[in-house]
This record gives structure tokens, sequence and C-alpha cells, in this order.
């Protein structure tokens, strides 16, 4: 055995041998238990960071484990490989995505190989290739035949340069991030999925899955059932007559197109009396209708276009409106309610429009306050509040109010405290003293009786809108023919192959520049058509991956292979996927399941949010913006505490201290794993970052913790070296020995105990590792170097051997080699605990008397 730990040539070896022997590859088989652990598949951007590593080590550990425990274990790997980034690379590059992806993930592929990790490679895909796309294509027409996909016009972000459509968070200050031109909101066809019919669904099963907490209450909330009622308020006659409701006159002179109602969703039908104008968005028929005779409403609704799309931006921009001139009557006390069209209404989310109860909500209390509206309180606290926090306006509270709108009106001291969960109704004619709760129930079947609205359930979730106006993504699989309109592509003539030889250059969509993609035949009639240039959203790649894993080389989408091994047991990745892709997933598990392609309900039994790697943030203020510096191209100075107190950069001019944050490639503190690798190996990059902190918790990194991890394994080797040239020995297999040795062989089990269940059950790996540098201490510590001395000692090396082999398997290989000759690691069981040396003949009492030491025996 060489004395020297030499980890470039120990893992070079090693791989090489798990390649030669295919030791990753699993296939099937009843005989044992099954367990499906797997990691989110990557984006191939090129260059792995140290985050990657630690999600891979974790699933790695858990992996090489539960194999030793005797189960049957998948952990495959593929690439998430369609998508924006490949094109912004393209643009730059000037090659067309398909290359550059290709070149990143045999890159990738390549590092993941250098760091160990078990992974079955046989499996391997890659979500641009036809081969697996072809399913999604597939599925998407048997969901169309279903009526689960179906084609409507949208708002969207539009940027009029890149002549693309724009997620949301691509919009900074109102721009495209691209380009800076000023986005536009516009109506276009897209291709939705109706996820919203699986609602209950999706909320009622997070029960049965062993995730985070956090996690399934993101999902609840995003999907956010809502219990209310809907309200409809018929327009009065426009324009404005002296006809009375009761001549038939409702919705009179609107033109067509427009309803005679106003309908609105509210979870609050109890302050429907509090309702003293109506909020339209500007798309809805009534702004247009409104529109057409009015030039400053329609340039209004033209400013509109260029604001946010999103809830979270509609509740911080500036709350803008007009008055249409128009009226609607509220269906309870016949008040003529002022229509307003208000910049936070969104023609998306529920009917389009709300009804404005100022005192009582906080967006519509903004706007009333902003332009002069009423504000009546519906609802007091009960008892009502002492004193009151309201006071009457000048006008008397029996006035019927300003504007057209009656019922009183008062001027608030503390908004705040008008709204109530649970109250009382106040200024609400016949409901007047009854509590909240009975309101809420009872409004429901009065407005359903008046034929007005009734009771309703709505969700927060909306429905999927997968068409992306992008080229690097799956070809949406239908055509568009003048004379049979929508038609699905022939399931014969699938796939639809997405040419690779394109590259974008920022004015569109490629796809809808090539005619030899889009000019075909419609399938009906045989006559000219044109092919859907729109792909899909990337989200529809990885929601079902999970499955082809388990099946790569089956003729269908799925086949019985994916019984055998999903659901997926062990699922892990980032905390940042704990909405839309999982969501995503589960509403695919389900439509599958459906459509009897799958029986299970769930996708992943259990999840692992791993924590982040963190690093310290330097940067510079410039005229041209913000410049990012490497932590190690920083002159750092500290305290005496170790405090950074300071930095220079590489100029030797000062530079700002963010602290710790996300290793990112646009803030340059990322650190390769391949510097690391180079320079101390693979395993001390694996163990390091699954020491440094538990998986769930974000690591802070540190060069001297990892110098650390380097030193222990060099420590393992010496350890194992001074015994292994001591001669061979056999494994203590009983008989008496000395009570140091029963000592060591007690803390030996014990350590077997814990390190177990910190892998299995706990999945704490940090602690297990604390638990065996524990038990090295105490190893080093033994003087008996007798016969039974040696085949304890033998007996712990080969425990100890086994049980770190999961974080650091190549060192560990070597090293059983080493101290059992002629066997391989990658066949030994996990160390049974010898229960009977964990018996104490003796223990040591301590004696406390209220709290005090008073003696020990």
């Amino acid at each position: 055995m060489q004395e020297q730990y030499r980890p470039e040539q120990i893992e070079k070896a090693v791989q090489a041998d798990w390649e030669a022997t295919h030791a990753h590859r699993v296939v099937e088989d009843p005989t044992k238990p099954k367990y499906y652990c797997l990691s989110m598949l990557p984006y191939p951007s090129g260059k792995l960071h140290m985050g990657h590593v630690r999600n891979y080590s974790i699933g790695d550990a858990l992996t090489r484990y539960l194999k030793m425990k005797g189960m049957n274990v998948l952990q495959p790997m593929g690439w998430d490989a369609f998508g924006l980034p490949a094109e912004n690379a393209a643009m730059k590059n000037g090659v067309p995505p398909a290359r550059w992806t290709y070149d990143n993930i045999a890159h990738m592929k390549d590092q993941l190989k250098v760091l160990g990790f078990a992974l079955d490679w046989s499996r391997e895909l890659a979500t641009c290739k036809p081969d697996y796309y072809r399913w999604n294509q597939w599925l998407f027409l048997r969901m169309w035949e279903k009526g689960i996909v179906y084609r409507k016009s949208a708002q969207v972000n539009w940027d009029p340069v890149d002549q693309t459509v724009l997620a949301n968070e691509q919009v900074i200050d109102g721009r495209g991030w691209r380009t800076g031109a000023v986005v536009e909101k516009r109506e276009i066809p897209m291709y939705y999925m109706k996820i919203t019919a699986y609602a209950d669904e999706l909320v009622a099963q997070l029960d049965k899955l062993g995730w985070p907490e956090p996690v399934k209450l993101m999902q609840k909330n995003w999907v956010g059932r809502s219990d209310g009622a809907e309200i409809h308020f018929p327009l009065a006659p426009s324009p404005l007559s002296s006809g009375d409701l009761a001549e038939g006159l409702v919705g009179e002179g609107w033109g067509e197109g427009v309803a005679q109602k106003v309908k609105v969703f509210s979870t609050r039908p109890d302050t429907i009396y509090g309702a003293t104008f109506m909020a339209v968005a500007p798309e809805h028929p009534i702004t247009q209708a409104a529109a057409k005779n009015n030039p400053a409403l329609a340039a209004f609704i033209e400013e509109c276009k260029k604001g946010g799309v999103t809830e979270a931006e509609l509740a911080t921009q500036e709350k803008k409106g007009m008055d249409t001139g128009h009226f609607a009557v509220h269906p309870l006390n016949q008040d003529r309610l002022p229509i307003w069209v208000a910049n936070y209404v969104l023609m998306g989310y529920g009917e389009g429009a709300v009804m404005g109860v100022p005192a009582h909500d906080e967006r519509d209390f903004a706007f009333a306050k902003k332009y002069g509206l009423p504000i009546v309180q519906v609802v007091a606290a009960s008892p009502p509040p002492q004193p009151s926090p309201w006071k009457p306006s000048a006008k008397s509270p029996e006035d019927k109010g300003e504007g057209e709108g009656g019922g009183r009106v008062y001027t608030l001291e503390r908004w705040q405290d008008w709204y109530a969960d649970e109250g009382i109704a106040i200024n609400s004619g016949d409901f007047n003293g009854m509590a909240t709760a009975g309101f809420k129930k009872k409004i429901g079947a009065v407005l359903a009786a008046l034929e007005l609205g009734g009771p309703r359930i709505t969700y927060r979730l909306r429905d999927w809108g997968i068409s992306r106006q992008r080229y690097w993504g799956t070809p949406i699989p239908m055509i568009h023919c003048e004379s049979c309109g929508e038609v699905p592509v022939p399931d014969d003539q699938l796939p639809v192959v997405l040419p690779e030889d394109l590259v974008p250059d920022g004015t569109g969509n490629p796809l809808a520049k090539t005619p030899a993609f889009y000019e075909c035949t419609c399938p009906k009639c045989g006559k000219a058509a044109r092919r859907e240039t729109d792909t899909m959203d990337t989200f529809v790649d990885s929601s079902w991956y999970y499955m082809r894993y388990c099946a790569p080389d089956a003729a269908s989408m799925v086949d019985e292979r994916v019984e055998y091994w999903m659901p997926v047991d062990q699922y892990i990745g980032g905390i940042e996927h704990a909405i839309l892709h999982l969501l995503y997933a589960r509403f695919w598990t389900k439509v599958m399941r459906d459509l009897d392609l799958v029986s299970l309900d769930e996708p992943f039994a259990n999840l692992l949010t791993q924590g982040m790697v963190l690093n310290h943030i330097f940067s510079r203020k410039g005229e041209k913006g913000i410049t990012y510096y490497p932590p190690e191209e920083v002159d750092i100075r500290r305290d005496d505490m170790g405090r950074i107190t300071g930095a220079s950069g590489p100029d030797g001019q000062p530079v700002e201290y963010g602290g710790f944050g996300t290793m990112s490639k646009s803030k340059l503190n990322g650190v390769d794993p391949k510097a690391i690798i180079d320079r101390y190996g693979a395993d001390t990059a694996r163990l390091y970052v699954m020491f440094a902190s538990p998986p769930d918790q974000s690591v802070e990194w540190s060069d001297s913790s990892l110098e650390g991890s380097f030193r222990f394994l060099k420590r393992l080797w010496k350890i194992v070296h001074e015994h292994v040239n001591s001669g061979p020995v056999a494994a203590y297999k009983g008989g008496e020995v000395s009570a140091e040795l029963r000592a060591l062989r007690r803390d030996l089990h014990k350590t077997i105990d814990k390190v177990g269940d910190d892998y299995g059950r706990r999945k704490q790996f940090n602690t297990a590792i604390a638990a065996v540098m524990e038990f090295l201490n105490a190893y080093v510590k033994v003087t008996d170097k007798s016969s039974a001395g040696r085949a304890v000692a033998q007996e712990a090396l080969e425990a100890v051997t086994l049980i770190l082999s999961p974080i650091v398997p190549h060192i560990c290989t070597a090293l059983w080699a080493e101290l059992k000759p002629g066997t391989r690691l990658a066949d030994q069981p996990w160390p049974a605990v010898d229960s009977a040396a964990l018996r104490q003949d003796e223990i040591e009492l301590v004696i406390q008397v209220n709290g005090k030491l008073r003696g020990n025996f």
C-alpha cells in the first residue's frame, strides 16, 4: 500500500473499474425491494457549480447506502435541454442552439463522471432529442382529444423589437430585458392545458406526501381555493335614458358583444352593500365599447398596456383609472354604481371586473381615496370597537352620499380597523345585525333566487399557457388550415421534428421564417396549410422525464417498467422549484393516469429541498453599472475576529463586500468543482459539501473547511496504511478482549447504528460524518496492540471504510482493497450492528440534588 494519499491516481483507477464492470447499471428485479432516488435534472449550461455537487452528492450517498442495505436502487441522469438560454447563447456566439447544447451536455457529463456518482448512464435522456419530445407531442394530442388542451386568445407581454412574448420576469421596469424596448400587452392565440380541472385534487393529495410543510403550503397557496359568490350587476341603459329598470331597459344601447351584466366574483359577498363603484379591466368588453366614442378613454387603455400583468406587479404599481361615464345597477338596493376602468384589474383573473368596496379592500380603498369615490363601512367588529375607528363626514350619515351611489359615507381615520374577517353587518339593508358567516351563506341563495349570481368556488390557479413564440423547444403538433381550422398532426407523422441548424437573430421566432418547416398539407382536406410555429413551454419537458428514465427504450410513452419503479421514492432539488415544476409534474401524472397510461396518483413520494451553496460577493459601482469580482481575485482585510472589514480588487482599488450570497455566474462568486478536484480530489469535494451543514440548510463556502476535509481523508489513509503495513489479520469474530477493546467495539457499533440511522431515516449526513470522526479519535488512542487488539482494529477499519463509502466512495474502494485483498467493496453489505458489543458492564451515574452536583458512582 502506498504511503501517500494520491486522489488523482486512486479516483481515475476506481472510476475506470466502475465503467468496465457497469457497476451502476440497474435492471428491474422483483426479488428485491425497489428504491427510486432522483435529483432534478440539470440545465446544460456548460459548467457544473458546487450547488450541483451538493445536490447530487446527497442523492448518491443515499443510493449507495440503500444498495448496501439490499435494495434495488435506480439513480438516473438526463438533461433539461430546451429553453431560452440556449437561444441567447446562439445569438451571442453565432451558432445553432443545438450545437451549443450538445457540446455542453458532453462537457457536463464528463464533469459528473469525474465526481464518481453512481448514475445509470444507460438511461440518459436529453429533452431536446426527437425520441423524447415526440411523446410530449403525442400526449398533447391525447389531451386535445379529451378537451384538456384548448386554444384561446390571451394577453401577453410583447417585445416589439424581438417580436416575441416575454415571461413576466423578463420585463424590467416596463421594458424588455434584452432589447430595452417598451413592452406592449397583446392579445394572441395560445394553447392551454386545463390544470384547473385538477385543482381540488392537487390540494387534497398534498397531505399524503412526505414533503416539507413549507413546500406543501406554497402549493396550496398557489392553487388558492376561494369560496365566495358570483354577483351580477346589471348595466344601466347606455346612453342613459329616463327609463326605469322595470321598463326593461337594462343594457340597452351597449351594442353587440356586450353582456347585459357585469359579472364579478367575491370572497367577501358579505360586503356587497359596501360596493360604491365597479372597476373593469382595460380589455373588458364594456371598456372597449365605452372607448369607441371616447378618445381619452382609448388613450388610457393604450397607457394601461404598458403596465404589469401579474398580481404582484398590480399590488405595487400606482393605482390609475378613468370613469367611463356609464353605470351598473346594484342587484340588491338598485343604486347606480359608476363604472371605472382600472389598471389594477386583470382580464385574465376572474371575470375581469371587481365590485369596488373601498372600506374593506386595500386596493379599492387606495383607488377610492385617489378619485374621491364614496367609502361605506358595512362590516363592524363584534362588539364594535370603542372609540369608533371612523367619524361621520361633514354630511349627515343619512345623506345619500356623493355621486350617484347611496349609503352612508364616512371619512377614515384608521382604515385597517374597518376590515374584520368576522363581524356584524351594518348599513346592509335587511341583513343588518347578521353575523358575517351567516351573511356569506345566505347571500348566495338570495342572489341565485334573483338570477343575479349565486355561490361559487374559484381558484387562484390559472390554466397552463404552454405556447412560446420561441424556437428552441418542442414544436406544437398542430396545423392551421383555412378550410378545416385547427387540425392535429396525425400520430404516424410524429415527431414533428425541430430543425437543429437554425440560428436565432433576435427578430422573432426563426421557425416562422422557415418555409421548409411551416409549409405543409392539411391532413384532412389535402390543401396547402401552415404548421404551428409556437413551441411548448419547457416545463412540459420536465413534467414527465422521471417516467421516461424507467423505460428509456420503450416503443410507447411508458411501459410496465414504470409500474415497477414509480413513484419516485426520494426526489431532491432546490426550493426554487417548489411551485411550478412540482405542480406541473403532479398535473401531468394525473392526466396520464386518467388516460390509463399509469396507475399512480402522485409522482414524488418524498421531497428533500437542499440548501444553497453560498459564497462572498464583491462588487464596485461605476458609471456603466455594477462590476463583480471573483473572491479569489480580491485582497480581503479582516479584523482580529476574522470578520471582513474591507477589500481591494485586482487593480488595488476598493471594492464593496456584499456578504454571502448564492453562487451565481452573474456575480462571479461561483467555485469551479474542477479546480477543487484537480487539487484535492472528488472525494474531498463530496465530503466538504456533505459535512458543512444539514442537507436542507445553506452552506457558506470556506476554503479552510475544504482543507479540513482533505486533511481528514489523508488522516484516514494514514491510519489504514499503518495498520495494513503491520501485516494481514482477520477481523475480530468473538472471544475475550480487554476492557479497552470492549469500549472501542462498543463505540464502533454505536457508530454503525447511528450512521445507518442518519443516512436512512434522518438523512443528516453531516452528523454521520461527525460520528465517524469522533470514533476515529477514540480509535487512535487505543494502546492494545496485541493480536486481539489488531483483530479489533481490522474490524473497526473495515466498518469505517464501509460506512463512509456512500460519501467518499473512491478512497473507500481503494482502502477496502488493501484491508480485504481479493474482494470488492461494491459487493459488500452494510455492516451489521453487534448487539452484544453494545452491552455495558459498567456505567457512571451522576448524582444531582436540586440541580447541584453531589457526587457520582
